[in-house]
């Protein structure tokens, strides 16, 4: 790998002075690195105890529905039918894999069903004769139900599929079908159905396994029965740590039925297991709090932008539009919101003020060198890449009098194919150098000089730094790395031979939620943007109260 750095205040031991260039005082400094490069979910299973035999007046019920939904069906003919973004900007690295793609996309034709799925219910000679042409080496009855999940297929068609496994098997149905078809009713939000399915299971399992509770929470908040869902993440409390999903589900039913004690109390204890709770979650206290004078109520939503702030998360554009409507509807109080973008200096263009400056204090800086020499450097934080072009880039920097280092390997120094001698002697004449080890891993030189060069120094890599963010312990130095990290990387965005090399502005800003009492300034993520998470958003929420 190769670093270039400029901005180095006082950084002796580190490399050898060029007299060419010198180290005396006046200069500016600037650091560069070059590189190379720029589900399903894990559940805990439980055992599944047999309580009692088959629910069978559930299970009847169940049957007797599948049956007269099939003979109405008999008799009918209706069927159901199944620019250049900065480095940081939300949907630059999208735009760059567009204009830059790494391989084809190969065609590859679809996969065909064995076996078609039926659109209508039906009896048990027409499954028997699907079974049969199925050709498959799977169990056909797990199999049909999968695909009828995948396919969101109507809760008619699959109930006769459990009507026919029923009728072959003394009444009885599988856990595994019965979970697929709980998932299908959930999906559906037949209510009915995942109370008969919901009765099946606590009658048959002590426990189930957490895809199973999860569905029946998600399902059961919809129903005058939804205080048992809270009864279910008791009962998953006991094994293992509810999911987000599985909070969201239960404050979201609270807030639905209006027990917003119970919401908030979920919403603590969600946060004392230091799970990030889903944004829809907070949205949801956003959407119930509309309207409503409660200062209690106001002051924690507010604790939940600045809890957006402190482990910078972004709403979505829908929860962007909530945070609006809910400042809009306070009783007695007069907030104007409106959606906008900050200018390249800061300035917002909505309400004319200036947001938080990108560049750390004093205590932020020390606080963020000292993590990172003992989490990253003395951590033992490795890696890894070279690249051999670098020349046009320190001449330029040269000629515009700033202060450079390189930092590379010394195999770099041997004449071969990669490496051409005359390329590094220039180098060598135009910067300050230090060639580490073959063996050694030079990424965290760089962080090293860049950081204890000054708060100034400045450095270029296209590496984004994220192996070393996640190296970091907690949230609020992850928070200062990047904040750090976007105050003090440059890019190159266009380098042609013999020509000028174009650098990309550093940011101005920081790029979080903050407020001054009277405004709030909320950065969100755009509906039909996909921004990865080393990115920044670019648009705004401004909302300012009239005093």
């Amino acid at each position: 790998m190769t670093f270039y750095f400029t901005g180095i205040r006082s950084f002796p031991k580190l490399w050898k002075s060029n007299p060419y260039l010198g180290l005396g005082p006046g200069h500016a400094y600037l650091s560069l690195l070059l590189k190379d490069c720029y589900g399903i979910r894990n559940y805990k299973w439980f055992s599944l105890k047999p309580m009692s035999p088959q629910n069978t007046k559930a299970m009847n019920l169940l049957i007797a529905k599948a049956r007269y939904v099939r003979k109405r069906d008999e008799g009918s003919n209706k069927q159901v039918s199944a620019d250049s973004p900065h480095l940081f900007a939300a949907g630059a690295a999208k735009k760059r894999s567009e204009m830059n793609p790494q391989s084809k996309d190969y065609f590859r034709p679809p996969v065909r069903n064995i076996v078609q799925l039926p659109t209508k219910p039906l009896n048990s000679e027409e499954w028997n004769k699907l079974k049969e042409d199925f050709k498959g080496k799977t169990n056909f009855e797990n199999w049909i139900l999968s695909q009828m999940v995948k396919y969101h297929s109507s809760i008619d068609v699959a109930k006769s599929v459990l009507a026919w496994v029923a009728a072959n098997n003394n009444g009885v149905i599988g856990y595994d079908l019965l979970v697929k078809y709980l998932y299908l009713c959930v999906f559906h939000k037949e209510t009915a159905e995942i109370i008969d399915v919901y009765e099946i299971m606590k009658a048959r399992y002590k426990r189930l396994e957490s895809g199973g509770y999860t569905l029946l929470i998600r399902g059961l908040i919809h129903t005058d029965r939804w205080r048992e869902a809270l009864l279910l993440l008791e009962d998953l409390k006991k094994v293992i740590i509810p999911s987000k999903m599985n909070y969201n589900d239960c404050i979201q039913g609270a807030l639905l039925h209006q027990d917003v004690n119970v919401a908030w109390k979920l919403h603590q204890e969600l946060l004392g297991h230091d799970i990030v709770p889903m944004l829809e979650t907070l949205k949801a206290f956003f959407d119930f709090g509309k309207g409503i004078k409660d200062d209690e109520y106001s002051n924690k939503l507010q604790d939940i932008l600045l809890y957006l702030r402190n482990n910078q998360l972004y709403p979505g554009e829908s929860f962007a539009h909530s945070i609006k409507t809910w400042f809009e509807s306070i009783p007695g109080e007069q907030w104007k919101g409106q959606f906008t973008t900050i200018q390249q200096s800061g300035q917002c263009l909505g309400c004319g003020k200036t947001v938080e400056s990108i560049h750390l204090s004093s205590e932020e800086y020390e606080f963020l060198k000292e993590r990172i020499m003992r989490d990253v450097i003395d951590g033992g934080d490795q890696y890894r890449k070279t690249t051999p072009q670098l020349l046009d880039v320190v001449s330029q920097l040269a000629k515009q009098n700033l202060k450079v280092l390189v930092l590379g390997r010394k195999h770099m120094l041997m004449q071969n194919s990669r490496w051409r001698k005359d390329d590094m002697e220039k180098v060598q004449k135009q910067a300050s150098y230090f060639f580490a080890d073959n063996i050694s891993e030079d990424d965290p030189f760089l962080l090293y000089a860049t950081l204890h060069s000054g708060n100034h120094c400045k450095f270029i890599t296209k590496d984004l730094m994220r192996d070393h963010k996640a190296c970091l312990p907690d949230a609020k130095t992850q928070r200062l790395f990047f904040k750090w990290q976007q105050g003090h990387q440059l890019a190159i965005i266009s380098r042609h031979p013999g020509s000028r090399i174009t650098f990309q502005h550093i940011l101005s800003y920081d790029t979080v939620v903050q407020t001054t009492g009277d405004s709030w300034h909320i950065p969100y993520d755009e509906d039909l943007v996909e921004r990865y998470s080393y990115e920044v958003p670019t648009k705004w929420l401004c909302l300012h109260r009239k005093t």
